[in-house]
């Protein structure tokens, strides 16, 4: 499944200003949405290293959302207990 991970928050962490707040909206190949936001040490980083830390922390989520939706939109024939 294709997924489109697209930035929808930046920002400094309004309460702690050595973290930066990003956000992403992940999308499915049906149009299916996850949003999930993650705090991320600021330091020296580029923002290209601050986003791969935040994805990476957010990656066992959107994982179990994937997994979660693996089996939604298929028909069940339950003469022969499958999918079809």
């Amino acid at each position: 499944m294709s997924l489109t991970y697209t930035i929808d928050k930046f920002e400094t962490d309004g309460t702690d200003a050595t973290k930066t707040l990003i956000g992403f909206k992940v999308t499915d190949s049906n149009n299916n949405i996850f949003i999930i936001d993650k705090k991320v040490t600021t330091g020296s980083k580029s923002h290209e290293q601050l986003v791969t830390a935040a994805q990476s922390a957010a990656q066992a989520e959107i994982d179990a959302w994937v997994a979660s939706r693996a089996n939604v939109g298929k028909i069940w024939n339950p003469d022969t207990n499958s999918f079809e």
